[in-house]
């Protein structure tokens, strides 16, 4: 029997290696990302701990890994190097999302918008943006752009929802959304100078696939995975570069060479689906 675990689910219970070594299971895991051990400074305390278990019991136990990239594999690797554990049989295959309706009318605002979408964590930097904002307000004034963040609010990010909570300087100028439905999604990125990721480090990176299916041009942090998945499309800039992306917000509000340079790319962009990421697995399990 394979039993594949396509969420991390109870992977930091002893029970679950128990349970498959006395059913004789072949066990295939899914793995999303390293983040917790990597980085736990931008996750919930105690998650580092429970999630280097997760995948030291993940490496020790599986018939085969599926990694969501090959940065999340690197990352893997490395982690159990240091252990002095060995690989299991592994794949990448990219994952997906669920395809944004197309032909949605962009939504328009009384001034042109970005967006960035994703919970409201610390590793995903919306300070960056809102500082960058509370500098467009001062010196732009209703002339300023909108930003509006999509996305629930998380942890490690006190910083954050206290400018939001109480930053009267960017009333007017910042829109914040708990959630929105697929076509709600579709219409603001569709609208949207750019879709703006600041993130610190990512596992994947579905926000950016789904504003580049829709031709929206993207500023994203120069991380490997990005470059990986959508090539050298987006505009990177490193995620402390505060004067970087202030610039370049600025320029993308207007028509600027680098945002047209992106919409022509855009056309070109063929992103990941399901079906291919299935047929990719499917294949090598049955030769696992």
């Amino acid at each position: 029997m394979t039993y594949v675990n396509v969420g991390h689910t109870g992977l930091d219970q002893n029970r679950m290696l128990e349970w498959i070594a006395q059913n004789g299971v072949r066990a295939v895991y899914l793995i999303h990302d390293l983040i917790p051990i990597t980085h736990p400074q931008y996750c919930r305390p105690g998650e580092s701990a429970k999630h280097k278990l997760r995948m030291r019991h993940a490496l020790s136990s599986a018939a085969g890994l599926v990694c969501n990239s090959e940065a999340t594999r690197d990352a893997l690797a490395e982690f159990a190097s240091e252990l002095d554990l060995s690989m299991p049989p592994d794949i990448v295959a990219w994952i997906s999302g669920p395809r944004l309706p197309a032909g949605v009318v962009p939504r328009t605002l009384e001034r042109p918008y970005f967006v960035t979408l994703g919970t409201i964590e610390a590793r995903k930097n919306h300070i960056l943006l809102l500082k960058i904002w509370q500098s467009l307000a001062a010196t732009m004034g209703n002339e300023a752009p909108i930003l509006v963040i999509i996305g629930q609010r998380g942890w490690e990010a006190e910083t954050t929802i206290a400018m939001l909570d109480q930053g009267q300087e960017l009333e007017g100028h910042v829109r914040e959304l708990g959630r929105c439905d697929d076509e709600e999604l579709a219409g603001w990125l569709n609208g949207a100078r750019a879709l703006l990721m600041p993130s610190f480090v990512e596992g994947f990176g579905l926000p950016i696939i789904e504003a580049l299916q829709l031709g929206t041009p993207v500023i994203a942090s120069d991380l490997p995975v990005y470059r990986e998945i959508v090539g050298d499309i987006p505009t990177y800039l490193d995620p402390l570069d505060g004067s970087g992306w202030d610039r370049a917000i600025r320029n993308f509000t207007g028509n600027d060479r680098e945002r047209t340079r992106q919409l022509r790319a855009a056309t070109r962009y063929r992103a990941p689906n399901w079906q291919s990421h299935f047929a990719r697995v499917e294949d090598w399990l049955s030769r696992l």
